[in-house]
């Protein structure tokens, strides 16, 4: 009889045993690629629904220094109010710019400045040799007032939008044609590098969420451009895949990559905490994704990603009219390497007691480029294609560098009050903005059960 006794007390053991090993095993979670729109990167349009073109989370748009400044304390938001909610009312981000000149526009600089004195020198753009050239209106930058005005609207945009979840980039604008800081050919029209400064040292006071990128990277023994290597901002190259990759020829030192290395290491490595965004050059819109773009000036797209670690790109081209299938799908496939792509290999749940359970998720960075803000995920108990109770999750996706170790994701979840029953287990990361797309992993279970949400495995809760 105590034999017996014995030899059931450790079936029961071995049973707990085996349970408990069975609970703790890792679990394998294979990969897919990840969608082509997920949140805050890939191709950007320019404002307006055409979500049947081409997959995309973003939108941008400019908008006129005048619209918004109408003193030098005053300010009329409602402009962007409109861009913003506009964007968001399709569940898109938007990326914008504010610019004091643009050809062949006028009302651009607050007429208020102009009564105050401020000087505006009009004279013909000539963008393209074979174009007519455009009327340029370009206003002194060393005019005080203005650079009154300049400092005190950063200032004011900072504390009113940094951290607005509706707005995913702001390229820095302001200074020079369309906002891109320079004036070529007229180099002695543009801003000053104290004038730069003040620019610069307003957004970087004003901004500790929102990233703002600039249009040129800048060494401290630049001759014209301030130096911006050690400061918070990331970059936003214009002239993608036409001007970006290193030539070594005479006259393209302007190149970004060129002008990168030159601007020193700190600059080189901006991508690692500070985005890289821009545009694709016009003359290879949608034929940048082509197998014979057509013209030799037009670099190779996938090498331009890897060389800059992109994020972000405007593109017309894929959004003007519906491009043929094949032209798509090349360029899905190079659109989805940009920025950055978490993949999870494992996952291990393991029961600790009766109410709760241990999760421990690895997560993978398969991109070129982290993800810049501290979204934070939440896991999920799924029943029948719905969460019916969530769980914050302390991990963190920001800092995730391609080619790092996984970075593993460890929460207690607290079941106490769940009815009992199976479970689906799954973790998503959210959105801020209302209506945002879920940032979603390249994951085969991504989406499996329920939407925008990650499946890891079935909990049973007794």
């Amino acid at each position: 009889m105590f034999r017996l006794a014995v030899l059931l007390l450790w079936l029961v053991v071995l049973a707990a045993l085996s349970a408990t090993r069975a609970d703790d095993a890792r679990r394998a979670l294979a990969y897919a690629p990840a969608p082509v729109d997920n949140p805050l990167k890939g191709l950007v349009p320019y404002q307006g629904d055409v979500r049947d073109r081409f997959p995309h989370s973003m939108e941008f748009n400019y908008l006129p220094y005048a619209a918004l400044v109408k003193g030098y304390d005053e300010f009329d938001w409602q402009p962007l109010e409109r861009l913003l909610d506009d964007i968001a009312s399709r569940g898109h981000q938007t990326v914008f710019r504010i610019f004091l000149e643009y050809p062949n526009k006028s009302g651009v600089i607050p007429e208020f400045l102009i009564k105050d004195g401020l000087k505006v020198t009009r004279w013909p753009f000539q963008e393209f040799p074979d174009k007519p050239a455009a009327m340029l209106e370009t206003p002194d930058y060393s005019d005080p007032k203005l650079r009154r005005s300049l400092k005190n609207f950063v200032i004011a945009l900072g504390k009113k939008y940094d951290g607005d979840p509706r707005i995913g980039f702001i390229t820095a604008g302001l200074l020079g044609t369309w906002g891109e800081w320079h004036n070529w050919p007229r180099d002695d029209l543009f801003a000053s590098k104290q004038v730069q400064e003040e620019v610069l040292d307003a957004y970087e006071s004003a901004f500790q969420t929102t990233p703002i990128l600039l249009r040129y990277p800048a060494g401290p023994n630049d001759p014209t451009k301030a130096p911006t290597a050690h400061r918070r901002f990331g970059y936003h190259d214009d002239s993608f895949a036409w001007a970006t990759l290193h030539t070594g020829k005479r006259g393209d030192e302007w190149f970004f990559m060129t002008a990168l290395k030159a601007a020193g290491p700190e600059a080189e490595a901006r991508w690692k905490t500070h985005p890289i965004g821009g545009e694709i050059r016009p003359e290879a819109w949608g034929r940048v994704f082509d197998p014979d773009p057509g013209n030799p000036r037009i670099q190779n797209f996938r090498q331009c990603v890897e060389a800059t670690h992109v994020t972000w790109l405007m593109d017309s081209g894929m959004f003007r009219r519906k491009q043929n299938p094949e032209r798509i799908q090349r360029a899905k496939e190079e659109v989805r390497r940009m920025g950055y792509e978490f993949h999870c290999p494992g996952v291990t749940i393991r029961t600790l007691a009766r109410s709760q359970i241990e999760v421990k998720l690895e997560i993978e960075n398969r991109g070129v480029a982290p993800f810049y803000y501290d979204w934070r995920p939440e896991f999920g108990l799924l029943n029948d294609g719905k969460p019916i109770k969530t769980f914050p999750g302390s991990g963190k996706l920001i800092g995730l560098l391609p080619g790092d170790k996984p970075r593993v994701w460890r929460d207690v979840l607290e079941l106490k009050g769940v009815p009992a029953g199976r479970y689906v287990l799954a973790v998503w990361v959210p959105n801020p903005m209302k209506g945002g797309k879920p940032l979603r992993f390249a994951n085969v279970a991504q989406d499996a059960d329920a939407p925008g949400w990650l499946s890891l495995g079935e909990v049973k809760v007794n």
